[in-house]
Protein backbone atom coordinates (compact mmCIF):
# COMPACT_ATOMS: atom_id res chain seq x y z
CA UNK A 1 0.00 0.00 0.00
CA UNK A 2 2.49 2.78 1.34
CA UNK A 3 5.06 1.50 -1.34
CA UNK A 4 2.90 1.79 -3.83
CA UNK A 5 2.08 5.50 -3.08
CA UNK A 6 5.73 6.69 -2.88
CA UNK A 7 6.32 4.65 -6.05
CA UNK A 8 3.56 6.90 -7.85
CA UNK A 9 5.26 9.97 -6.08
CA UNK A 10 8.75 9.37 -7.49
CA UNK A 11 7.09 8.78 -10.87
CA UNK A 12 5.09 11.57 -10.66
CA UNK A 13 8.25 13.69 -9.75
CA UNK A 14 10.35 12.11 -12.41
CA UNK A 15 7.80 13.35 -15.46
CA UNK A 16 7.58 16.82 -13.92
CA UNK A 17 11.30 17.02 -13.84
CA UNK A 18 11.52 14.76 -17.90
CA UNK A 19 11.66 17.38 -20.74
CA UNK A 20 8.68 17.47 -22.75
CA UNK A 21 5.34 19.04 -22.81
CA UNK A 22 1.52 17.12 -23.67
CA UNK A 23 -0.30 19.74 -25.48
CA UNK A 24 -3.46 21.35 -23.75
CA UNK A 25 -5.20 24.70 -24.47
CA UNK A 26 -7.42 25.10 -21.72
CA UNK A 27 -6.54 24.59 -17.95
CA UNK A 28 -9.21 26.21 -16.41
CA UNK A 29 -10.71 22.40 -15.99
CA UNK A 30 -10.12 19.40 -13.83
CA UNK A 31 -7.70 17.12 -15.30
CA UNK A 32 -6.75 13.46 -13.72
CA UNK A 33 -3.43 13.21 -12.30
CA UNK A 34 -3.85 9.67 -11.26
CA UNK A 35 -6.58 7.39 -12.43
CA UNK A 36 -7.48 3.63 -11.81
CA UNK A 37 -6.83 0.37 -13.82
CA UNK A 38 -9.52 -1.34 -15.40
CA UNK A 39 -9.79 -3.84 -12.55
CA UNK A 40 -9.92 -0.71 -10.38
CA UNK A 41 -6.83 -2.17 -7.94
CA UNK A 42 -4.09 0.02 -9.03
CA UNK A 43 -3.52 3.51 -10.25
CA UNK A 44 -1.97 4.77 -13.42
CA UNK A 45 -0.37 8.03 -14.39
CA UNK A 46 -2.51 10.76 -16.40
CA UNK A 47 -0.18 12.98 -18.92
CA UNK A 48 -3.08 15.61 -18.95
CA UNK A 49 -3.00 16.42 -14.69
CA UNK A 50 0.84 15.90 -14.73
CA UNK A 51 1.19 18.78 -17.77
CA UNK A 52 -0.95 21.22 -15.97
CA UNK A 53 1.43 21.08 -12.80
CA UNK A 54 4.30 20.73 -14.64
CA UNK A 55 3.83 24.62 -16.15
CA UNK A 56 4.07 25.85 -13.06
CA UNK A 57 7.33 27.50 -12.62
CA UNK A 58 6.71 29.01 -8.51
CA UNK A 59 6.25 27.07 -5.50
CA UNK A 60 3.42 24.82 -5.06
CA UNK A 61 0.93 24.03 -2.65
CA UNK A 62 -1.70 21.50 -3.11
CA UNK A 63 -5.02 21.10 -0.80
CA UNK A 64 -6.50 17.63 -1.48
CA UNK A 65 -9.61 16.69 0.13
CA UNK A 66 -10.30 12.82 1.07
CA UNK A 67 -13.36 11.43 2.48
CA UNK A 68 -16.06 8.38 1.78
CA UNK A 69 -17.99 8.57 -1.09
CA UNK A 70 -21.02 10.89 -1.63
CA UNK A 71 -19.72 13.10 1.25
CA UNK A 72 -19.63 16.54 -0.90
CA UNK A 73 -15.75 16.60 -1.50
CA UNK A 74 -16.42 17.61 -4.98
CA UNK A 75 -18.61 20.33 -4.03
CA UNK A 76 -16.50 21.34 -1.35
CA UNK A 77 -13.54 22.17 -3.44
CA UNK A 78 -15.50 24.29 -5.63
CA UNK A 79 -16.73 25.88 -2.64
CA UNK A 80 -13.12 27.00 -1.61
CA UNK A 81 -12.53 27.72 -5.35
CA UNK A 82 -15.63 29.99 -5.80
CA UNK A 83 -16.91 28.00 -8.72
CA UNK A 84 -19.83 26.70 -8.99
CA UNK A 85 -20.31 23.06 -10.52
CA UNK A 86 -20.73 23.36 -13.78
CA UNK A 87 -17.61 25.43 -13.48
CA UNK A 88 -15.76 23.06 -11.05
CA UNK A 89 -15.34 19.62 -10.38
CA UNK A 90 -17.93 17.34 -10.93
CA UNK A 91 -20.77 16.81 -8.77
CA UNK A 92 -22.86 13.68 -9.14
CA UNK A 93 -25.73 12.72 -7.22
CA UNK A 94 -26.26 9.18 -7.89
CA UNK A 95 -25.05 6.36 -6.09
CA UNK A 96 -22.12 6.00 -7.61
CA UNK A 97 -18.66 7.88 -7.25
CA UNK A 98 -18.32 10.68 -9.82
CA UNK A 99 -14.21 11.04 -9.03
CA UNK A 100 -12.27 8.16 -10.31
CA UNK A 101 -8.62 8.45 -8.98
CA UNK A 102 -7.04 12.01 -8.22
CA UNK A 103 -8.09 15.10 -9.71
CA UNK A 104 -6.19 18.90 -10.14
CA UNK A 105 -8.03 21.96 -10.88
CA UNK A 106 -5.69 22.80 -13.40
CA UNK A 107 -5.26 26.76 -12.92
CA UNK A 108 -4.28 27.27 -9.35
CA UNK A 109 -4.79 29.87 -6.95
CA UNK A 110 -1.84 32.19 -6.43
CA UNK A 111 -1.12 33.58 -2.83
CA UNK A 112 1.75 35.20 -1.09
CA UNK A 113 2.99 32.63 1.87
CA UNK A 114 5.57 33.80 4.13
CA UNK A 115 6.18 36.16 1.55
CA UNK A 116 6.95 34.02 -1.19
CA UNK A 117 4.37 33.82 -4.55
CA UNK A 118 3.04 30.58 -4.24
CA UNK A 119 0.53 28.10 -6.67
CA UNK A 120 -2.34 26.46 -5.03
CA UNK A 121 -3.51 23.68 -6.14
CA UNK A 122 -6.87 21.89 -5.30
CA UNK A 123 -6.62 17.83 -5.65
CA UNK A 124 -10.22 15.82 -5.74
CA UNK A 125 -9.91 12.04 -4.85
CA UNK A 126 -12.04 9.46 -5.12
CA UNK A 127 -14.28 8.61 -1.97
CA UNK A 128 -13.43 5.92 0.06
CA UNK A 129 -16.12 2.65 0.81
CA UNK A 130 -17.69 2.71 -2.72
CA UNK A 131 -19.14 -0.22 -4.89
CA UNK A 132 -17.03 -2.39 -6.36
CA UNK A 133 -13.59 -1.27 -5.03
CA UNK A 134 -10.77 -2.63 -2.62
CA UNK A 135 -9.59 -1.46 0.67
CA UNK A 136 -6.18 -1.62 -0.75
CA UNK A 137 -7.09 1.06 -3.41
CA UNK A 138 -8.80 3.20 -1.18
CA UNK A 139 -5.88 3.11 0.89
CA UNK A 140 -3.43 3.51 -2.24
CA UNK A 141 -5.61 7.15 -2.93
CA UNK A 142 -5.10 8.32 0.66
CA UNK A 143 -1.50 7.47 0.95
CA UNK A 144 -0.69 9.36 -2.47
CA UNK A 145 -3.40 12.08 -1.35
CA UNK A 146 -1.01 12.47 1.80
CA UNK A 147 2.30 12.73 0.31
CA UNK A 148 1.36 15.17 -2.62
CA UNK A 149 -1.02 17.63 -0.43
CA UNK A 150 0.37 20.14 1.70
CA UNK A 151 -3.25 20.50 3.94
CA UNK A 152 -5.13 17.39 4.06
CA UNK A 153 -8.80 17.81 5.09
CA UNK A 154 -10.00 14.85 6.31
CA UNK A 155 -14.06 15.02 4.85
CA UNK A 156 -16.21 13.55 7.63
CA UNK A 157 -20.20 13.28 7.81
CA UNK A 158 -21.87 13.77 11.17
CA UNK A 159 -18.89 12.03 12.98
CA UNK A 160 -15.40 9.98 13.43
CA UNK A 161 -16.03 6.23 13.05
CA UNK A 162 -13.24 3.26 14.07
CA UNK A 163 -12.42 2.95 10.03
CA UNK A 164 -11.77 6.85 9.52
CA UNK A 165 -9.40 6.55 12.56
CA UNK A 166 -7.81 3.16 10.73
CA UNK A 167 -7.45 4.62 7.65
CA UNK A 168 -4.87 7.61 8.91
CA UNK A 169 -2.22 4.15 9.63
CA UNK A 170 -0.65 5.42 6.82
CA UNK A 171 -0.38 9.22 7.44
CA UNK A 172 1.53 8.01 11.02
CA UNK A 173 3.81 5.96 9.53
CA UNK A 174 4.70 8.79 7.29
CA UNK A 175 4.42 11.63 10.39
CA UNK A 176 6.58 8.71 11.99
CA UNK A 177 9.32 8.35 9.46
CA UNK A 178 9.77 11.83 8.22
CA UNK A 179 8.06 14.54 9.91
CA UNK A 180 8.70 13.12 13.01
CA UNK A 181 12.67 12.70 12.68
CA UNK A 182 12.90 16.57 10.73
CA UNK A 183 10.87 18.31 12.93
CA UNK A 184 12.22 22.08 13.65
CA UNK A 185 14.81 20.93 10.58
CA UNK A 186 14.62 22.97 7.35
CA UNK A 187 13.39 20.34 5.05
CA UNK A 188 11.48 20.89 1.55
CA UNK A 189 9.47 17.47 2.10
CA UNK A 190 7.29 17.11 4.82
CA UNK A 191 3.51 15.54 5.37
CA UNK A 192 0.21 17.52 5.13
CA UNK A 193 -1.37 19.21 7.75
CA UNK A 194 -4.48 16.75 8.66
CA UNK A 195 -7.83 19.30 8.94
CA UNK A 196 -10.91 17.00 10.12
CA UNK A 197 -14.03 18.72 8.69
CA UNK A 198 -16.85 17.12 10.29
CA UNK A 199 -20.34 18.34 8.90
CA UNK A 200 -23.61 18.05 10.51
CA UNK A 201 -26.66 18.83 10.87
CA UNK A 202 -26.63 20.45 14.15
CA UNK A 203 -23.62 22.66 16.02
CA UNK A 204 -24.69 22.03 19.33
CA UNK A 205 -23.18 19.83 22.05
CA UNK A 206 -19.75 18.94 22.04
CA UNK A 207 -17.28 20.90 19.88
CA UNK A 208 -14.80 19.45 16.87
CA UNK A 209 -11.81 19.55 18.18
CA UNK A 210 -13.20 17.39 21.59
CA UNK A 211 -15.08 15.01 19.35
CA UNK A 212 -11.48 14.33 18.03
CA UNK A 213 -9.86 14.52 21.62
CA UNK A 214 -12.47 11.92 22.43
CA UNK A 215 -12.07 9.71 19.46
CA UNK A 216 -8.48 9.53 19.41
CA UNK A 217 -8.11 8.53 23.19
CA UNK A 218 -6.76 5.02 23.83
CA UNK A 219 -9.65 2.25 24.01
CA UNK A 220 -9.36 0.11 27.13
CA UNK A 221 -8.24 -2.95 26.66
CA UNK A 222 -8.14 -5.21 29.76
CA UNK A 223 -8.13 -8.88 28.18
CA UNK A 224 -5.09 -8.04 25.66
CA UNK A 225 -7.15 -8.25 22.26
CA UNK A 226 -4.72 -7.66 19.46
CA UNK A 227 -7.54 -5.94 17.68
CA UNK A 228 -8.03 -2.97 20.11
CA UNK A 229 -3.62 -3.09 20.54
CA UNK A 230 -3.61 -2.42 17.04
CA UNK A 231 -6.30 0.53 17.09
CA UNK A 232 -4.20 1.73 19.86
CA UNK A 233 -0.84 1.70 18.19
CA UNK A 234 -2.49 4.28 15.89
CA UNK A 235 -3.52 6.24 18.29
CA UNK A 236 -0.09 6.97 20.24
CA UNK A 237 1.42 7.18 17.29
CA UNK A 238 -1.12 9.81 16.03
CA UNK A 239 0.57 11.68 19.30
CA UNK A 240 3.51 13.24 17.19
CA UNK A 241 1.83 14.78 14.76
CA UNK A 242 0.49 17.13 17.88
CA UNK A 243 0.36 21.01 16.35
CA UNK A 244 0.25 19.20 12.54
CA UNK A 245 -3.20 18.95 13.24
CA UNK A 246 -6.40 20.99 13.60
CA UNK A 247 -10.12 20.63 13.37
CA UNK A 248 -12.84 22.59 12.04
CA UNK A 249 -16.29 22.28 12.24
CA UNK A 250 -18.83 22.76 9.12
CA UNK A 251 -23.01 22.92 9.19
CA UNK A 252 -24.77 21.86 6.01
CA UNK A 253 -25.46 24.09 3.63
CA UNK A 254 -29.11 23.18 2.62
CA UNK A 255 -31.44 20.56 3.96
CA UNK A 256 -31.89 19.78 0.33
CA UNK A 257 -28.21 18.35 -0.78
CA UNK A 258 -29.36 17.25 -4.29
CA UNK A 259 -30.26 20.81 -5.41
CA UNK A 260 -26.88 22.25 -4.11
CA UNK A 261 -25.81 23.16 -6.94
CA UNK A 262 -28.58 25.06 -8.53
CA UNK A 263 -28.18 27.35 -5.01
CA UNK A 264 -26.64 30.86 -5.02
CA UNK A 265 -25.05 31.74 -1.38
CA UNK A 266 -27.96 34.06 -1.04
CA UNK A 267 -29.83 30.45 -1.23
CA UNK A 268 -27.40 28.61 1.07
CA UNK A 269 -27.79 28.48 5.15
CA UNK A 270 -25.93 32.09 6.25
CA UNK A 271 -24.09 30.03 9.17
CA UNK A 272 -23.30 27.49 6.79
CA UNK A 273 -21.60 30.54 4.82
CA UNK A 274 -20.19 32.24 7.71
CA UNK A 275 -18.48 29.09 8.12
CA UNK A 276 -16.96 28.59 5.12
CA UNK A 277 -15.33 31.37 4.81
CA UNK A 278 -13.91 31.04 8.05
CA UNK A 279 -12.47 27.52 6.72
CA UNK A 280 -11.01 29.45 3.55
CA UNK A 281 -9.00 31.34 5.88
CA UNK A 282 -8.24 28.59 8.38
CA UNK A 283 -6.74 26.81 5.02
CA UNK A 284 -4.75 29.87 3.90
CA UNK A 285 -3.45 30.16 7.44
CA UNK A 286 -2.15 26.68 7.65
CA UNK A 287 -0.40 25.65 3.93
CA UNK A 288 2.62 25.87 3.20
CA UNK A 289 4.70 25.28 -0.21
CA UNK A 290 5.25 21.38 -0.97
CA UNK A 291 8.47 21.78 -3.28
CA UNK A 292 8.38 18.20 -4.51
CA UNK A 293 10.90 18.67 -7.36
CA UNK A 294 12.96 20.57 -5.08
CA UNK A 295 12.74 17.83 -2.15
CA UNK A 296 13.84 14.95 -4.94
CA UNK A 297 16.49 17.06 -6.56
CA UNK A 298 18.19 17.33 -2.70
CA UNK A 299 17.57 13.52 -2.16
CA UNK A 300 14.57 13.88 0.37
CA UNK A 301 12.29 11.78 -1.27
CA UNK A 302 13.87 8.42 -1.52
CA UNK A 303 14.36 6.32 -4.69
CA UNK A 304 12.65 3.22 -5.69
CA UNK A 305 15.26 1.43 -4.40
CA UNK A 306 15.18 2.45 -1.06
CA UNK A 307 11.69 3.34 0.02
CA UNK A 308 11.10 -0.70 0.91
CA UNK A 309 13.78 -0.26 3.09
CA UNK A 310 12.17 3.38 4.51
CA UNK A 311 8.77 1.62 5.17
CA UNK A 312 10.60 -2.00 6.47
CA UNK A 313 12.32 -0.20 9.43
CA UNK A 314 9.52 0.05 11.28
CA UNK A 315 8.45 -3.77 11.07
CA UNK A 316 12.52 -4.41 10.99
CA UNK A 317 12.30 -3.02 14.78
CA UNK A 318 9.31 -4.56 15.85
CA UNK A 319 10.26 -8.14 14.57
CA UNK A 320 13.70 -7.78 16.59
CA UNK A 321 11.85 -6.04 19.76
CA UNK A 322 9.99 -9.61 19.11
CA UNK A 323 12.94 -11.65 18.97
CA UNK A 324 14.63 -10.22 22.13
CA UNK A 325 11.35 -10.19 24.26
CA UNK A 326 10.92 -13.84 23.54
CA UNK A 327 14.14 -14.37 24.40
CA UNK A 328 14.75 -11.81 27.58
CA UNK A 329 11.62 -14.81 28.96
CA UNK A 330 14.54 -17.59 28.82
CA UNK A 331 15.79 -18.25 32.42
CA UNK A 332 19.41 -18.46 32.29
CA UNK A 333 21.45 -20.09 32.08
CA UNK A 334 20.33 -22.78 29.59
CA UNK A 335 22.50 -25.52 27.96
CA UNK A 336 23.80 -24.54 24.70
CA UNK A 337 21.60 -26.93 22.59
CA UNK A 338 19.23 -25.64 24.82
CA UNK A 339 19.64 -22.00 23.97
CA UNK A 340 20.28 -22.63 20.42
CA UNK A 341 16.70 -24.21 20.23
CA UNK A 342 15.28 -21.33 21.45
CA UNK A 343 17.20 -19.12 19.19
CA UNK A 344 16.12 -21.11 16.43
CA UNK A 345 12.37 -20.77 17.32
CA UNK A 346 11.95 -16.77 18.52
CA UNK A 347 14.13 -16.61 15.50
CA UNK A 348 11.53 -18.17 12.94
CA UNK A 349 8.94 -16.42 15.13
CA UNK A 350 10.35 -12.79 13.98
CA UNK A 351 10.75 -13.56 10.35
CA UNK A 352 7.22 -15.34 10.13
CA UNK A 353 5.96 -11.39 11.35
CA UNK A 354 8.75 -10.02 8.98
CA UNK A 355 7.07 -11.92 6.25
CA UNK A 356 3.74 -10.95 7.27
CA UNK A 357 3.95 -7.27 7.11
CA UNK A 358 6.91 -6.09 4.78
CA UNK A 359 6.97 -4.29 1.81
CA UNK A 360 8.30 -5.46 -1.68
CA UNK A 361 9.47 -8.55 -2.07
CA UNK A 362 13.14 -7.62 -3.94
CA UNK A 363 14.22 -5.15 -2.42
CA UNK A 364 12.90 -5.83 0.80
CA UNK A 365 16.42 -8.40 0.95
CA UNK A 366 18.03 -6.03 1.97
CA UNK A 367 16.14 -5.88 5.50
CA UNK A 368 16.07 -9.31 5.76
CA UNK A 369 19.54 -9.58 5.83
CA UNK A 370 19.33 -6.71 8.26
CA UNK A 371 17.21 -7.97 10.43
CA UNK A 372 19.18 -11.25 10.58
CA UNK A 373 22.52 -9.93 10.91
CA UNK A 374 20.43 -7.77 13.87
CA UNK A 375 18.92 -10.92 15.42
CA UNK A 376 22.71 -12.35 15.65
CA UNK A 377 24.03 -9.45 17.42
CA UNK A 378 21.44 -9.80 19.85
CA UNK A 379 21.89 -14.15 20.01
CA UNK A 380 25.64 -13.15 20.47
CA UNK A 381 24.91 -10.85 23.83
CA UNK A 382 22.40 -13.55 24.87
CA UNK A 383 25.56 -16.23 24.25
CA UNK A 384 27.61 -13.99 26.31
CA UNK A 385 24.56 -13.44 29.07
CA UNK A 386 24.50 -16.71 29.43
CA UNK A 387 28.23 -17.83 29.54
CA UNK A 388 28.71 -15.67 32.18
CA UNK A 389 25.62 -16.85 34.27
CA UNK A 390 26.75 -19.92 33.95
CA UNK A 391 30.55 -19.71 35.17
CA UNK A 392 28.61 -17.77 38.29
CA UNK A 393 26.61 -20.65 39.04
CA UNK A 394 29.22 -23.37 38.02
CA UNK A 395 32.05 -21.72 40.20
CA UNK A 396 29.51 -21.35 43.29
CA UNK A 397 28.74 -24.75 43.32
CA UNK A 398 32.89 -26.05 42.87
CA UNK A 399 33.45 -23.31 45.52
CA UNK A 400 30.75 -24.83 47.63
CA UNK A 401 32.34 -28.47 47.14
CA UNK A 402 35.68 -27.76 47.46
CA UNK A 403 34.70 -25.95 51.26
CA UNK A 404 32.54 -29.25 51.86
CA UNK A 405 35.60 -31.45 50.60
CA UNK A 406 37.73 -29.33 53.41
CA UNK A 407 35.64 -30.12 55.84
CA UNK A 408 35.16 -33.77 55.63
CA UNK A 409 39.37 -34.11 55.71
CA UNK A 410 39.19 -33.08 59.43
CA UNK A 411 36.62 -34.82 60.79
CA UNK A 412 37.12 -35.56 64.41
CA UNK A 413 36.10 -38.94 63.63
CA UNK A 414 37.37 -39.84 60.49
CA UNK A 415 34.85 -42.44 58.44
CA UNK A 416 34.90 -43.23 55.27
CA UNK A 417 31.12 -43.65 55.08
CA UNK A 418 30.53 -39.98 55.81
CA UNK A 419 33.46 -38.88 53.43
CA UNK A 420 31.67 -40.84 50.36
CA UNK A 421 27.93 -39.46 51.22
CA UNK A 422 29.30 -36.33 51.22
CA UNK A 423 31.78 -36.79 48.33
CA UNK A 424 28.28 -38.17 46.12
CA UNK A 425 25.99 -35.45 47.30
CA UNK A 426 28.71 -33.00 45.96
CA UNK A 427 29.07 -34.61 42.68
CA UNK A 428 25.44 -34.86 42.21
CA UNK A 429 24.43 -31.28 43.16
CA UNK A 430 27.30 -30.51 40.15
CA UNK A 431 25.73 -32.64 37.65
CA UNK A 432 22.16 -31.36 37.88
CA UNK A 433 22.77 -27.71 38.95
CA UNK A 434 25.43 -26.59 37.03
CA UNK A 435 24.36 -25.67 33.43
CA UNK A 436 25.29 -24.33 30.64
CA UNK A 437 28.51 -23.49 28.59
CA UNK A 438 30.85 -23.34 31.60
CA UNK A 439 30.00 -26.80 32.80
CA UNK A 440 32.78 -28.71 30.60
CA UNK A 441 35.17 -27.01 31.83
CA UNK A 442 34.11 -27.03 35.73
CA UNK A 443 33.08 -30.07 35.50
CA UNK A 444 36.77 -31.17 34.14
CA UNK A 445 37.97 -28.95 37.15
CA UNK A 446 35.29 -30.73 40.12
CA UNK A 447 37.10 -34.18 38.91
CA UNK A 448 40.33 -33.46 39.67
CA UNK A 449 39.37 -31.67 42.91
CA UNK A 450 37.69 -34.79 44.16
CA UNK A 451 39.72 -36.96 43.31
CA UNK A 452 42.55 -35.08 45.07
CA UNK A 453 40.27 -34.66 48.37
CA UNK A 454 39.33 -37.92 47.93
CA UNK A 455 43.16 -39.45 47.88
CA UNK A 456 44.12 -37.37 50.53
CA UNK A 457 40.98 -38.66 52.54
CA UNK A 458 42.23 -42.33 52.24
CA UNK A 459 46.13 -41.29 52.50
CA UNK A 460 45.12 -40.18 56.06
CA UNK A 461 42.26 -42.24 57.19
CA UNK A 462 44.38 -45.22 58.06
CA UNK A 463 46.83 -43.46 60.05
CA UNK A 464 44.48 -41.04 61.81
CA UNK A 465 42.11 -43.92 62.74
CA UNK A 466 45.14 -45.53 64.24
CA UNK A 467 46.25 -43.51 66.47
CA UNK A 468 42.65 -42.57 67.24
CA UNK A 469 42.04 -45.88 68.42
CA UNK A 470 45.36 -46.49 70.53
CA UNK A 471 43.98 -43.49 72.53
CA UNK A 472 40.51 -44.65 72.55
CA UNK A 473 41.86 -47.80 74.01
CA UNK A 474 44.11 -46.06 76.24
CA UNK A 475 41.06 -43.86 77.53
CA UNK A 476 39.14 -47.08 78.02
CA UNK A 477 42.12 -48.51 80.18
CA UNK A 478 41.61 -45.33 82.69
CA UNK A 479 38.11 -45.61 82.66
CA UNK A 480 37.65 -48.90 83.15
CA UNK A 481 40.55 -49.49 86.24
CA UNK A 482 39.63 -45.84 87.89
CA UNK A 483 36.70 -44.50 87.43
CA UNK A 484 33.74 -46.78 86.65
CA UNK A 485 35.93 -50.11 87.47
CA UNK A 486 34.65 -52.24 85.04
CA UNK A 487 37.09 -55.29 84.39
CA UNK A 488 35.98 -56.45 81.46
CA UNK A 489 35.60 -53.12 79.65
CA UNK A 490 39.77 -52.80 80.91
CA UNK A 491 40.68 -55.85 80.25
CA UNK A 492 39.22 -55.57 76.36
CA UNK A 493 40.92 -51.90 75.72
CA UNK A 494 44.34 -53.66 77.08
CA UNK A 495 43.94 -56.43 74.67
CA UNK A 496 42.89 -53.77 72.01
CA UNK A 497 45.51 -51.66 72.84
CA UNK A 498 48.55 -54.26 73.04
CA UNK A 499 47.22 -55.70 69.48
CA UNK A 500 47.75 -52.04 68.06
CA UNK A 501 50.99 -51.65 69.26
CA UNK A 502 52.83 -54.63 70.22
CA UNK A 503 51.16 -57.44 68.17
CA UNK A 504 51.29 -55.63 64.80
CA UNK A 505 54.58 -54.25 65.35
CA UNK A 506 56.02 -57.73 65.85
CA UNK A 507 54.11 -59.34 62.79
CA UNK A 508 53.14 -56.32 60.71
CA UNK A 509 54.56 -53.38 58.86
CA UNK A 510 52.23 -50.18 59.24
CA UNK A 511 51.15 -50.29 55.83
CA UNK A 512 50.74 -54.38 56.16
CA UNK A 513 48.53 -53.72 58.67
CA UNK A 514 46.20 -51.72 56.58
CA UNK A 515 45.61 -55.08 54.10
CA UNK A 516 44.67 -57.40 57.13
CA UNK A 517 41.55 -59.14 57.99
CA UNK A 518 41.37 -58.51 60.91
CA UNK A 519 42.04 -54.31 60.45
CA UNK A 520 39.28 -54.87 58.06
CA UNK A 521 36.80 -55.97 60.52
CA UNK A 522 38.12 -53.58 62.92
CA UNK A 523 37.58 -50.81 60.47
CA UNK A 524 34.08 -52.64 59.56
CA UNK A 525 33.15 -52.11 62.67
CA UNK A 526 34.12 -48.73 63.43
CA UNK A 527 32.71 -47.50 60.28
CA UNK A 528 28.83 -49.13 61.81
CA UNK A 529 29.48 -47.81 65.12
CA UNK A 530 30.92 -44.04 64.18
CA UNK A 531 28.10 -43.13 61.12
CA UNK A 532 24.82 -44.27 59.85
CA UNK A 533 21.78 -42.60 58.47
CA UNK A 534 20.65 -42.65 61.74
CA UNK A 535 23.19 -41.42 64.06
CA UNK A 536 26.10 -39.67 63.34
CA UNK A 537 28.51 -39.51 66.15
CA UNK A 538 31.19 -37.18 64.76
CA UNK A 539 28.18 -34.13 64.85
CA UNK A 540 27.17 -36.01 68.54
CA UNK A 541 30.42 -37.30 70.07
CA UNK A 542 30.35 -34.26 72.21
CA UNK A 543 27.15 -34.49 73.36
CA UNK A 544 26.58 -37.90 74.19
CA UNK A 545 30.08 -37.74 75.49
CA UNK A 546 28.49 -35.08 77.96
CA UNK A 547 25.46 -37.29 78.71
CA UNK A 548 27.47 -40.62 79.33
CA UNK A 549 30.37 -38.59 81.58
CA UNK A 550 27.35 -37.12 83.67
CA UNK A 551 25.47 -41.08 83.79
CA UNK A 552 28.60 -42.37 85.19
CA UNK A 553 29.47 -39.50 87.53
CA UNK A 554 25.63 -40.57 88.96
CA UNK A 555 26.51 -44.11 89.07
CA UNK A 556 29.81 -43.92 90.74
CA UNK A 557 28.08 -41.62 93.54
CA UNK A 558 24.68 -43.32 93.81
CA UNK A 559 24.04 -45.76 91.64
CA UNK A 560 25.96 -48.48 93.50
CA UNK A 561 24.85 -47.51 97.05
CA UNK A 562 21.19 -48.28 96.38
CA UNK A 563 21.34 -50.82 93.86
CA UNK A 564 24.37 -52.49 94.17
CA UNK A 565 26.32 -54.67 91.44
CA UNK A 566 24.51 -57.62 91.18
CA UNK A 567 23.09 -56.48 87.88
CA UNK A 568 26.80 -55.59 86.86
CA UNK A 569 29.29 -57.81 85.84
CA UNK A 570 32.53 -58.19 88.33
CA UNK A 571 33.91 -55.30 89.21
CA UNK A 572 36.99 -54.26 91.74
CA UNK A 573 36.28 -54.97 95.53
CA UNK A 574 32.64 -56.76 94.87
CA UNK A 575 30.50 -56.76 98.04
CA UNK A 576 31.05 -59.93 100.31
CA UNK A 577 35.07 -59.85 98.81
CA UNK A 578 37.88 -59.66 100.95
CA UNK A 579 39.05 -56.56 102.78
CA UNK A 580 42.44 -57.48 102.45
CA UNK A 581 44.03 -54.20 100.36
CA UNK A 582 44.33 -54.72 96.73
CA UNK A 583 48.03 -54.50 95.90
CA UNK A 584 48.77 -53.15 92.58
Amino acid sequence: MEFSSWFMVFSISCFLLASGSFSVENFNQAFPIVEPDPGHTKLQLSREGLEAIRRITTPIAAVAVIGPYRSGKSFLLNQLLSLSCSEGFGVGHMRDTKTKGIWVWGTPREMTIDGVKTSVLFLDTEGFESVGKSNVYDDRIFALATVLSSVLIYNLPETIREADISRLSFAVELAEEFYGRVKGQDIAFEPAKLLWLIQRDFLQGKSVHQMVVEALHRVPNSEGDKNIDLVNQIRDSLAIMGDNSTAFSLPQPHLQRTKLCDLNDGELDPSYVKKREQLKDVVGSIIRPKIILEALNKGEIPSTGSLVEVFNKGILERCLKLYSDMMAKLHLPLSEESLQNAHQNSREEAMQLFEQQHFGRHHAKKSVKELDEEIEKAYKNVILANENKSSKLCEGLYTTCEDEMDHLQVLRLPTMAKFNAGFLKCNQSFEQECVGPSKASYEHRMMKMLGRSRSLFIKEYNNRLFNWLVTFSLVMVVLGRFIIKFILLEIGAWILFIFLETYTRMFWTAESLYYNPVWHVIVATWETLVYSPVLDLDRWAIPLGVVLSLFILYWRCYGIRKHGSRWLLPMYNPKGGSNRPRSD
